[in-house]
């Protein structure tokens, strides 16, 4: 629902981190939006087209009116036919944020998001139907009409808002509060129904945070604090007559509850030695009514416990430029309400939490200047009662917990600038990054009815990823990026009887800046994806009935435009 070139940063947490963020299993995202950090006055309008129908079109706006106040507004329009039948997409998304500093030790930020989205859904194809023609939506089958004839699809509008207050008591006190909501509209034409979602959440997160950072050989910090979240769902399905709801199927109400306590304390011994450790206590509970059809007990709930959250973790500069780190931590994650009351219209309340406990050591060296950088980590992640995705026979999914599911991996990751600036030759700067993981997954005790899963391959988790990217300019501001991804071929079920291929994608972009003046800038730029014209799937519809688990992807496109920064 984010449109990318709305977001000035993104952080990835990588392992279960339960100090500041709630329940969470395999990491955390931190997306930080436009207007909270502008220096500057700035902004562009950029206008994209390319194959398969795209067009594309982005206004940005930041503004520093003074040392007090900023603001910006983001804009964007997509639309696309897409590479398949039934997968025109069409999205149109407005974002703002707003900082404001109203006293020298308080402030204020608000951000509000809308994104009216819309796309055609095309079903999965079995692998005789992607040889025959890729470009199919999934057809009829027996009794179950097509993908087209149904007019699959997801409509979704959503309104996102949240206001922040930051106070600082003293040099070393500060208290945070922000209060933040979501409404969503979802219509989702499926094969087998009709479904109508309307999705309501509130939440509250306070906290107190300690820092003692004057002192040069010993600092430390801490945080302290509360998050609770408060959904409203009301899911409403009916027969699917050709994109029409008629008949009702199913009517319910689950509303969900959300509570995190946390605390946080961090050390850092002679600006060398770094020690963190955090506890959280989560609690989830979903409620639920029953409103059609008619039972003898509509209401019920289900509770997923009170939950410890604890992580410990180190990091020690041997010498400058090279550094050891490890980290322990316990990760939870319950049922998300899409896996409890999943598109088969039935509540499952034996769905079970997701838990386990992830080992992580990594080493990384830079050189001077940092022109070259290494990192690499190791980590083992027992999860139990993990969750996996299940379709039934009409294409319905629904959730169980897969029991043990053993994740053990080795990341790799390098920068380098081969090239720093050099204004007198052809190639003015030359810059390579390149990151691989091996991932073995692998199902511990894992029984479904008469069938052992023990062992086997988790489903749609590749062996091997591998990314590469080079970035040249050359003069006259002219660049070009290169990017390479590898990934390995991976089970799409759990008996791991069938598997996707593997795939190199690469693409290619150039482009060329020109200054008109002081004021504007034009930057027009070409490129090309899937370059060897891979045939491939993506989005795999794993655990599928009737082998229907491909989903092919575009072949060799191509796109350009034009991007004016003022």
């Amino acid at each position: 629902m984010i449109d990318p070139a709305s977001i000035s940063t993104i952080h990835v947490l990588k392992g279960p981190d339960g100090s500041l963020y709630g329940a969470n299993s395999g990491g955390v995202i931190r997306i930080q939006p436009k207007g909270f950090g502008i220096q500057q006055n700035q902004g562009y309008l950029l206008l994209n087209g390319g194959s398969f129908g795209l067009f594309q079109e982005q206004l940005s706006i930041q503004r520093k009116i003074s040392d007090t106040y900023a603001f910006s507004i983001d804009q964007s329009f997509t639309r696309s036919d897409g590479y398949r039948e039934n997968t025109t997409l069409n999205k149109k998304t407005f974002q703002t944020a707003h900082k404001w500093q109203y006293t020298k030790h308080n402030e204020l930020k608000f951000i509000a998001l809308y994104t009216d989205l819309g796309y055609l859904t095309p079903g999965g194809l079995t692998e005789s139907q992607m040889q025959e023609n890729p470009r199919m939506a999934r057809p009829a089958s027996g009794s179950m009409p097509s993908a087209t004839e149904q007019k699959a699809g997801i409509y979704n509008r959503t309104f996102f808002g949240g206001i922040a207050h930051n106070a600082r008591i003293s040099e070393r006190l500060s208290h945070t509060v922000s209060v933040f909501g979501s409404h969503t509209d979802f219509e989702n034409p499926f094969i087998t129904n009709y479904e109508f979602r309307e999705e309501k959440n509130l939440g509250i997160r306070t906290y107190f945070s300690y820092r003692n950072v004057d002192q040069e050989q010993f600092q430390w910090q801490m945080q302290f604090g509360f998050e609770g979240q408060k959904g409203w769902n009301r899911i409403d399905n009916y027969d699917n007559e050709q994109g029409t709801a008629t008949v009702p199927q199913a009517k319910d109400n689950l509303n969900n509850t959300q509570s995190s306590v946390f605390y946080r304390a961090m050390i850092n011994l002679h600006r060398r030695w770094t020690i963190e450790a955090s506890l959280g206590l989560n609690r989830v509970k979903i409620n639920y009514t029953q409103r059609y059809p008619e039972v003898s007990d509509p209401d019920g709930s289900i509770g997923f416990g009170n939950i410890w959250m604890p992580r410990i973790a180190t990091s020690y500069i041997l010498r400058e430029g090279l550094a050891l780190r490890g980290s322990i931590s316990k990760g939870y994650s319950p049922p998300t309400i899409a896996e409890v009351r999943s598109s088969d219209n039935i509540i499952n309340t034996d769905l079970e939490a997701e838990t386990g406990v992830n080992y992580e050591i990594g080493i990384r060296w830079e050189t001077t200047a940092r022109r070259f950088i290494a990192d690499v980590s190791l980590y083992n992640y027992n999860m139990d009662n993990g969750i996996v995705r299940h379709l039934r026979d009409n294409g319905a999914e629904f959730y169980i917990n897969a029991g043990e599911i053993k994740q053990k991996g080795i990341e790799v990751s390098i920068w380098a600038y081969l090239l720093p600036m050099q204004p007198d030759r052809f190639i003015r700067t030359l810059s390579f990054q390149s990151a691989a993981s091996y991932n073995h997954y692998r199902f511990g005790n894992y029984q479904v009815n008469d069938n052992d899963f023990s062992r086997n391959k988790v489903t749609a988790v590749p062996d091997w990823v591998w990314t590469n990217s080079l970035f040249i300019t050359f003069p006259k501001q002219m660049g070009l990026n290169i990017s390479h991804n590898f990934t390995s071929a991976m089970p799409l079920n759990d008996a791991n009887s069938v598997f996707s291929n593997k795939f190199h994608l690469i693409q290619l972009k150039g482009s060329w800046n020109w200054r008109i003046n002081q004021l504007f800038q034009i930057e027009f730029f070409t490129g090309v994806d899937n370059l060897l014209n891979e045939k491939y799937s993506l989005g795999n519809d794993i655990n599928a009935f009737g082998n229907r688990f491909f989903n092919p992807a575009p072949t060799r496109n191509y796109y350009g435009g034009a991007k004016l920064s003022f």
